[in-house]
Protein backbone atom coordinates (compact mmCIF):
# COMPACT_ATOMS: atom_id res chain seq x y z
CA UNK A 1 0.00 0.00 0.00
CA UNK A 2 1.31 3.47 -0.84
CA UNK A 3 2.89 5.29 2.09
CA UNK A 4 0.80 8.41 1.73
CA UNK A 5 -2.40 6.37 1.54
CA UNK A 6 -1.65 4.11 4.51
CA UNK A 7 -0.97 6.90 7.01
CA UNK A 8 -4.22 6.11 8.84
CA UNK A 9 -2.69 2.76 9.85
CA UNK A 10 -0.19 4.61 12.06
CA UNK A 11 -1.65 4.09 15.53
CA UNK A 12 1.46 4.80 17.61
CA UNK A 13 4.83 6.51 17.34
CA UNK A 14 7.20 3.94 15.78
CA UNK A 15 10.48 2.98 17.43
CA UNK A 16 13.44 2.88 15.06
CA UNK A 17 17.15 2.15 15.48
CA UNK A 18 17.85 5.77 16.48
CA UNK A 19 14.99 6.00 19.00
CA UNK A 20 16.02 6.41 22.63
CA UNK A 21 15.21 3.35 24.79
CA UNK A 22 13.59 5.68 27.32
CA UNK A 23 12.34 9.25 27.19
CA UNK A 24 13.41 10.27 30.69
CA UNK A 25 17.21 10.13 30.56
CA UNK A 26 20.10 12.53 31.03
CA UNK A 27 22.42 10.42 28.86
CA UNK A 28 20.53 9.75 25.63
CA UNK A 29 22.10 7.96 22.65
CA UNK A 30 23.89 10.46 20.42
CA UNK A 31 21.78 9.49 17.41
CA UNK A 32 18.55 10.08 19.36
CA UNK A 33 19.73 13.52 20.47
CA UNK A 34 20.82 14.41 16.94
CA UNK A 35 17.46 13.45 15.42
CA UNK A 36 15.64 15.25 18.22
CA UNK A 37 17.42 18.50 17.38
CA UNK A 38 16.97 18.01 13.62
CA UNK A 39 13.26 17.31 14.08
CA UNK A 40 12.72 20.37 16.26
CA UNK A 41 14.58 22.62 13.82
CA UNK A 42 12.44 21.33 10.95
CA UNK A 43 9.33 21.74 13.12
CA UNK A 44 10.31 25.35 13.83
CA UNK A 45 10.90 25.99 10.13
CA UNK A 46 7.38 24.79 9.36
CA UNK A 47 5.87 27.06 12.00
CA UNK A 48 7.91 29.97 10.67
CA UNK A 49 6.55 29.34 7.16
CA UNK A 50 3.00 29.39 8.54
CA UNK A 51 3.62 32.68 10.32
CA UNK A 52 5.27 34.22 7.25
CA UNK A 53 2.30 33.18 5.10
CA UNK A 54 0.14 35.54 7.14
CA UNK A 55 -3.15 33.77 6.43
CA UNK A 56 -4.00 32.63 9.96
CA UNK A 57 -2.37 31.47 13.18
CA UNK A 58 -2.29 27.92 14.55
CA UNK A 59 -5.34 26.51 16.42
CA UNK A 60 -3.56 26.70 19.77
CA UNK A 61 -2.81 30.39 19.21
CA UNK A 62 -6.52 30.94 18.44
CA UNK A 63 -7.25 29.19 21.73
CA UNK A 64 -4.76 31.44 23.54
CA UNK A 65 -6.37 34.50 21.95
CA UNK A 66 -9.74 33.34 23.27
CA UNK A 67 -8.31 32.89 26.75
CA UNK A 68 -6.91 36.44 26.69
CA UNK A 69 -10.37 37.75 25.82
CA UNK A 70 -11.85 36.05 28.88
CA UNK A 71 -9.04 36.62 31.40
CA UNK A 72 -7.33 39.80 30.22
CA UNK A 73 -3.97 38.03 30.25
CA UNK A 74 -1.31 38.72 27.65
CA UNK A 75 -1.05 36.30 24.73
CA UNK A 76 2.32 35.08 25.98
CA UNK A 77 1.07 34.36 29.50
CA UNK A 78 -2.09 32.72 28.17
CA UNK A 79 0.05 30.44 25.98
CA UNK A 80 2.23 29.59 29.00
CA UNK A 81 -0.80 28.87 31.20
CA UNK A 82 -2.31 26.61 28.53
CA UNK A 83 0.96 24.69 28.25
CA UNK A 84 1.01 24.12 32.03
CA UNK A 85 -2.60 22.89 31.97
CA UNK A 86 -1.80 20.55 29.08
CA UNK A 87 1.20 19.17 31.00
CA UNK A 88 -1.08 18.48 33.98
CA UNK A 89 -3.28 16.43 31.66
CA UNK A 90 -0.24 14.23 31.04
CA UNK A 91 -0.57 12.79 34.55
CA UNK A 92 -3.74 10.72 34.01
CA UNK A 93 -2.58 9.94 30.46
CA UNK A 94 0.71 8.55 31.85
CA UNK A 95 2.95 10.51 29.50
CA UNK A 96 6.69 10.72 30.25
CA UNK A 97 8.57 14.01 29.82
CA UNK A 98 12.19 14.23 28.77
CA UNK A 99 14.77 16.67 27.52
CA UNK A 100 12.75 16.93 24.31
CA UNK A 101 9.91 18.45 26.34
CA UNK A 102 12.20 21.34 27.33
CA UNK A 103 14.15 21.60 24.07
CA UNK A 104 10.84 21.73 22.20
CA UNK A 105 10.17 25.23 23.51
CA UNK A 106 13.80 26.40 23.37
CA UNK A 107 14.78 25.27 19.86
CA UNK A 108 11.49 26.14 18.16
CA UNK A 109 11.56 29.61 19.74
CA UNK A 110 15.13 30.15 18.52
CA UNK A 111 14.26 29.03 14.99
CA UNK A 112 11.30 31.39 14.88
CA UNK A 113 13.38 34.25 16.30
CA UNK A 114 16.30 33.98 13.89
CA UNK A 115 14.75 32.47 10.75
CA UNK A 116 11.45 34.31 10.44
CA UNK A 117 13.00 37.68 9.44
CA UNK A 118 14.66 36.02 6.42
CA UNK A 119 11.60 34.26 5.04
CA UNK A 120 9.97 35.88 2.00
CA UNK A 121 6.53 37.47 2.20
CA UNK A 122 4.02 37.99 -0.56
CA UNK A 123 0.83 39.94 -1.20
CA UNK A 124 -0.44 37.22 -3.55
CA UNK A 125 -3.03 35.06 -1.77
CA UNK A 126 -2.23 31.91 -3.76
CA UNK A 127 1.45 32.16 -2.79
CA UNK A 128 0.58 32.67 0.87
CA UNK A 129 -1.77 29.69 0.85
CA UNK A 130 0.97 27.56 -0.71
CA UNK A 131 3.38 28.72 2.02
CA UNK A 132 0.82 27.83 4.69
CA UNK A 133 0.33 24.34 3.25
CA UNK A 134 4.11 23.87 2.99
CA UNK A 135 4.46 25.06 6.58
CA UNK A 136 1.98 22.46 7.83
CA UNK A 137 3.65 19.64 5.88
CA UNK A 138 7.13 20.65 7.11
CA UNK A 139 5.88 21.03 10.69
CA UNK A 140 4.31 17.57 10.56
CA UNK A 141 7.47 15.94 9.21
CA UNK A 142 9.62 17.68 11.83
CA UNK A 143 7.21 16.52 14.51
CA UNK A 144 7.47 12.95 13.26
CA UNK A 145 11.28 13.03 13.43
CA UNK A 146 11.50 14.38 16.95
CA UNK A 147 8.73 12.14 18.31
CA UNK A 148 10.41 9.03 16.90
CA UNK A 149 13.62 10.12 18.70
CA UNK A 150 11.65 9.29 21.90
CA UNK A 151 13.24 11.88 24.17
CA UNK A 152 9.99 13.42 25.34
CA UNK A 153 7.29 15.25 23.39
CA UNK A 154 6.27 18.87 23.71
CA UNK A 155 3.11 19.61 25.74
CA UNK A 156 0.65 19.41 22.84
CA UNK A 157 2.30 16.45 21.14
CA UNK A 158 2.35 14.60 24.46
CA UNK A 159 -1.38 15.21 24.81
CA UNK A 160 -1.81 13.75 21.33
CA UNK A 161 0.22 10.60 22.05
CA UNK A 162 -1.51 10.19 25.41
CA UNK A 163 -4.98 10.41 23.91
CA UNK A 164 -3.93 8.03 21.15
CA UNK A 165 -2.75 5.48 23.71
CA UNK A 166 -6.05 5.72 25.60
CA UNK A 167 -8.34 5.59 22.57
CA UNK A 168 -6.31 3.34 20.28
CA UNK A 169 -7.32 5.49 17.32
CA UNK A 170 -4.92 6.50 14.49
CA UNK A 171 -2.56 9.38 15.27
CA UNK A 172 -3.84 11.39 12.30
CA UNK A 173 -7.43 11.18 13.56
CA UNK A 174 -6.56 11.95 17.19
CA UNK A 175 -4.47 15.00 16.28
CA UNK A 176 -7.06 16.32 13.83
CA UNK A 177 -9.88 16.00 16.38
CA UNK A 178 -7.72 17.67 19.02
CA UNK A 179 -6.86 20.61 16.78
CA UNK A 180 -10.47 21.07 15.67
CA UNK A 181 -11.69 21.01 19.29
CA UNK A 182 -9.09 23.59 20.32
CA UNK A 183 -9.85 25.94 17.44
CA UNK A 184 -13.62 25.72 18.02
CA UNK A 185 -13.20 26.55 21.72
CA UNK A 186 -10.80 29.39 20.87
CA UNK A 187 -13.20 30.79 18.29
CA UNK A 188 -16.15 30.61 20.71
CA UNK A 189 -14.03 32.54 23.22
CA UNK A 190 -13.33 35.25 20.63
CA UNK A 191 -10.12 34.04 18.96
CA UNK A 192 -9.46 34.96 15.33
CA UNK A 193 -9.67 32.32 12.62
CA UNK A 194 -7.89 32.37 9.28
CA UNK A 195 -7.46 30.08 6.29
CA UNK A 196 -4.08 29.00 7.64
CA UNK A 197 -5.76 27.97 10.89
CA UNK A 198 -8.08 25.60 9.02
CA UNK A 199 -5.20 24.23 6.93
CA UNK A 200 -3.21 23.55 10.10
CA UNK A 201 -6.10 21.97 11.99
CA UNK A 202 -6.92 19.57 9.16
CA UNK A 203 -3.39 18.95 7.93
CA UNK A 204 -1.07 18.60 10.91
CA UNK A 205 -2.32 15.14 11.99
CA UNK A 206 -2.06 13.52 8.55
CA UNK A 207 1.30 15.26 7.96
CA UNK A 208 2.75 13.81 11.17
CA UNK A 209 1.37 10.35 10.42
CA UNK A 210 2.72 10.39 6.85
CA UNK A 211 6.11 11.52 8.20
CA UNK A 212 6.18 8.61 10.66
CA UNK A 213 5.19 6.17 7.94
CA UNK A 214 7.93 7.49 5.63
CA UNK A 215 10.56 7.16 8.38
CA UNK A 216 9.36 3.64 9.21
CA UNK A 217 9.35 2.58 5.57
CA UNK A 218 12.82 4.03 4.96
CA UNK A 219 14.20 2.26 8.04
CA UNK A 220 12.67 -1.05 6.95
CA UNK A 221 14.18 -0.70 3.49
CA UNK A 222 17.67 -0.28 4.97
CA UNK A 223 17.49 -3.45 7.07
Amino acid sequence: MDTTVSFLSVTSVPRLSWSSPTALTLRPPLASLMFLVIGLVVFGLGEALLVAAGVGVSPWTVFAQGVTNVTGWSLGFATFAISICVLLLWIPLKQTPGMGTILNAVIISLVLEYLLPYLPTSEILAVNIAMAVAGVVVTGFGGAIYLVANLGPGPRDGLMTGLQAVTGRPIALVRTCLEIAVVVIGWLLGGTLGLGTVVFALGIGPSMAIGMRLLQTRAAAQT
